[in-house]
């Protein structure tokens, strides 16, 4: 079991953080090609470590990132797959004692996940939770000292694979939900009641033809953090998603990078495909954020983005093209700023727009 780090009185975090949650420990996927999930993954520059000998889960490490992916899907996972196609089925929160958090959640208002058998940790595991879109929501309290994957086969070497595969990712910094609409005031009062996230941000996305909601929520612990995003119409990318995924769901996964030119460079020389940006973005860079102090000539070739300002900081961003059914990537370094890039959500909103416009998903008047 793992202590969570206590800054403040224990009366004071048992207030703030009731649950005690303490970060991400992983991201669980399946679907009907799962060879091609673990190679993409490695191509992100991580390696496999451990294999479940219960279910044939294979964990895939980064930094402090945790991958799971179920090479021979069965149940929750085989079920999810055939639903949704590749798709993330689950993710586990950090937690210093499961059990309680556990109970402390469902006398909040969750539900118990029924039928899972324990899903990617096999053995009947019992803390688990229903989590967005019919997906598993696990709490955890082994890590640090006490690893999960202990009792797991271990693949020989993978510590010296990691340190040669690894392209600079080192932790999960955020995760989305797209939600159908009228269901984000849902989703927030979830992670508020029951782990008591707070609203970070909220901003409304307008394109051309479609607009979104997006409603950040932020745990106690300052370390979860969860955007939601809603459609305006029934055009927008929310509702591709949606339909495409078939239901709600995990929508991308941020990972953070200390350099991310470094990160990006080696991803793509990888065959790792990133979203364009119109040009126009990178020819505003200097006048909308003077003295940022970045290469806006590398910028423009990498297609990174940036945003923020002298108040908060600046951070830098990308994204993958869709990776996993319509689940895709972000590439993200923060140097101070603590927000989800609003200036660049447009700029994302206004890239992905094109592309449908393109695909003839959406229709503009000339």
């Amino acid at each position: 079991m793992h202590d969570a780090p206590q800054s403040e009185t224990a009366a004071a975090l048992d207030k703030e953080n009731p649950l005690g949650v303490d970060g991400f420990e992983f991201v669980e996927f399946t679907g009907p090609d799962p060879a091609a999930m673990v190679a993409r993954l490695e191509l992100m520059g991580f390696t496999q470590t451990h294999v479940n000998p219960a279910n044939d889960v294979v964990r895939l490490k980064q930094g402090d990132i945790t991958m799971l992916v179920h090479r021979t899907p069965t149940g929750q996972a085989a079920a999810f797959s055939t639903d949704h196609g590749p798709s993330a089925n689950g993710m586990a929160f950090r937690v210093s004692d499961a059990k309680a958090a556990f109970e402390g959640a469902v006398a909040r208002g969750a539900k118990p996940a029924e039928g899972h058998d324990g899903g990617a940790l096999a053995n009947g595991y019992p803390y688990v939770l229903q989590g967005i879109g019919g997906s598993l929501l696990y709490i955890i309290d082994q890590y640090g000292e006490t690893s999960l994957y202990d009792g797991w086969n271990e693949i020989e070497g993978w510590e010296e694979a990691e340190r040669k595969n690894a392209v600079g990712l080192f932790s999960l910094d955020h995760l989305t939900h797209n939600v159908r609409r009228g269901e984000m005031r849902t989703w927030s009062g979830f992670y508020g009641d029951v782990f008591n996230f707070e609203e970070q941000k909220y901003f409304n996305i307008k394109g051309k033809a479609t607009g979104l909601l997006s409603q950040a929520m932020i745990a106690p612990d300052r370390a979860i953090r969860i955007p939601l995003n809603e459609s305006q119409d029934e055009n927008s990318q929310i509702e591709e998603f949606l339909r495409r995924y078939n239901g709600e769901g995990i929508q991308h996964i941020a990972l953070a990078t200390d350099d991310i030119f470094e990160t990006v460079e080696e991803m793509k020389r990888r065959g790792i495909p990133f979203q364009d940006t119109i040009d126009t973005y990178f020819d505003l860079i200097d006048k909308r954020l003077p003295g940022h102090g970045h290469d806006v000539a590398r910028m423009r070739l990498n297609r990174i983005l940036i945003d923020g300002s002298d108040e908060d900081g600046l951070l830098l961003q990308i994204f993958t093209q869709d990776t996993f059914g319509p689940i895709f990537f972000e590439i993200i370094q923060r140097k101070g700023n603590q927000a989800f890039g609003e200036g660049n959500f447009q700029a994302l909103f206004d890239s992905i727009e094109l592309d449908q416009i393109r695909r003839g998903v959406i229709k503009v008047d000339a």
